[in-house]
């Protein structure tokens, strides 16, 4: 069978311009984000104010993720073949790596969290899940287009919102020292559970899965 050349009407996305004109957001960046982390109150560092800690968090917070979850299929076997149909959803941990400042406020409200669900000296602990999980939010945000931003002095857009529900740590990294490190600044990461997730079209708006 002869090869037949397919002619290029110029619209099938060969071209850096027809590339160009799907992009017409420019994309989104990775480093453009915002986390917010709500504490059980009995855990806030002596000093401390819950409204205090969040806004450490937002700013704090130097990595993340968009959360993930997963459908586990069941497969049925059938003469010789498998149908793989839709089992249940599961919802991956959340990580958040975080600057550690001077006072410790972030990693000290962890640190008592994980110590408020399990005691480090005798393994008692709250048992209420209601006590002890907290909702968490991510907010994936845009650049202002150059004319709202000078206009209206709009603040940065948020593109879209995933509220976290029911979480709480497990894990909470060591920090490593050294004195070979000079000019670095400590940071530790945190893994959280997620009970689900809700998604948002904007901050805490349209919810759109």
């Amino acid at each position: 069978m002869a090869f037949q050349q397919v002619p290029n009407t110029g619209g099938d996305g060969r071209f850096l311009d027809n590339f160009k004109g799907r992009m017409s957001g420019g994309g989104v960046r990775a480093n453009l984000f915002e986390v917010e982390i709500a504490f059980p109150s009995v855990v806030l560092p002596n000093g401390v104010t819950e409204s205090n800690l969040t806004d450490k968090i937002k700013f704090l917070v130097k990595a993340s993720a968009l959360p993930a979850s997963t459908i586990n299929p069941i497969t049925v076997p059938f003469r010789g073949r498998e149908l793989k149909i839709a089992g249940d959803r599961t919802f991956e941990p959340w990580s958040v790596t975080v600057i550690n400042d001077t006072d410790f406020a972030v990693r000290g409200a962890f640190e008592r969290w994980v110590n408020y669900m399990s005691k480090s000296f005798d393994n008692a602990g709250e048992v209420n899940p209601a006590a002890y999980q907290r909702d968490a939010w991510v907010y994936q945000l845009g650049r202002a287009p150059m004319q709202t931003a000078i206009d209206s002095g709009d603040s940065i857009p948020v593109l879209r919102a995933y509220h976290m529900y029911g979480c709480f740590p497990t894990n909470v990294s060591p920090i490593p020292l050294s004195y070979a490190d000079n000019s670095t600044i400590e940071e530790f990461t945190v893994d959280l559970q997620v009970q689900y997730f809700e998604v948002y079209n904007g901050a805490k708006g349209i919810e759109v899965v």
